[in-house]
């Protein structure tokens, strides 16, 4: 009798283990599901929040207004903003960094005013160039006029592919002389560290906060740029 009265207690013991253990299981599994969606809908959220533009990139929008006005561009308001903020956020004494494409050499321009006035032109002579395609012309900001051949030559219109392709190339030619490095260490898996190859994905992460930004007067009809 006590024998089977040891063995009653014990498989009630084992099935309250075996009961609490599975419900520990199930309660933890629960958890870890509900941290994973949490994280993923943080994620989701942060994605979908556009970079904000910085109080000097701001300040700058009258007379980037005004320069594209007087260009017959003032649609492109909202461009080059966000253009801006991702050269410099604002700051400095070349905002758009402009110098390069201006003299030939870093540091030449020392005036906001003459900046934005060359940046402006630049852009606009590249928007032209690749006959409307702004997302070419926001590349070709940062790789050089080169960049629209390459691509004339191979589809004629931007690809994040050409892009990658086209940094290649140039580093492959330029690598030797140590002026080049990669800027993101995405780009080194594809040996692609000539200038930026996201550069246009960073400029349109605040393009949507700079479009908030303009009068409708000035904004574009989304000029192809899918801000979604």
């Amino acid at each position: 009798m006590m024998r089977n009265k040891f063995t009653r207690k014990t498989k009630k013991w084992l099935k309250a283990t075996l009961l609490t253990g599975a419900v520990t299981a199930f309660v933890a599994f629960v958890l870890v599901v509900v941290m994973i969606l949490a994280n993923y809908v943080q994620e989701e959220e942060t994605n979908s929040i556009p970079n904000n533009l910085t109080e000097s990139v701001v300040s700058y929008q009258p007379l980037i207004e005004r320069h594209l006005k007087e260009m017959g561009k003032e649609a492109y308001t909202a461009v080059i903003m966000a253009l801006m903020m991702q050269e410099s956020g604002g700051r400095g004494n070349d905002p758009m960094q402009a110098s390069e494409s201006y003299c030939g050499e870093i540091g030449c321009i020392s005036d906001p005013e003459v900046s934005i006035d060359k940046g402006i032109d630049y852009f606009v002579n590249v928007l032209e160039k690749t006959d409307g395609d702004v997302k070419l012309a926001l590349q070709s900001y940062n790789f050089g006029e080169g960049f629209i051949d390459y691509v004339k030559e191979n589809g004629g219109s931007y690809t994040q592919v050409l892009a990658i392709a086209f940094s290649k190339l140039k580093y492959e030619e330029l690598k030797d002389t140590g002026d080049y490095s990669c800027i993101r260490t995405e780009a080194e898996a594809y040996d692609a560290c000539y200038g930026d190859i996201y550069y246009v994905d960073a400029v349109m992460s605040y393009y949507p906060s700079a479009l908030a930004k303009t009068s409708e007067t000035v904004q574009v009809a989304q000029i192809g740029l899918e801000t979604n």
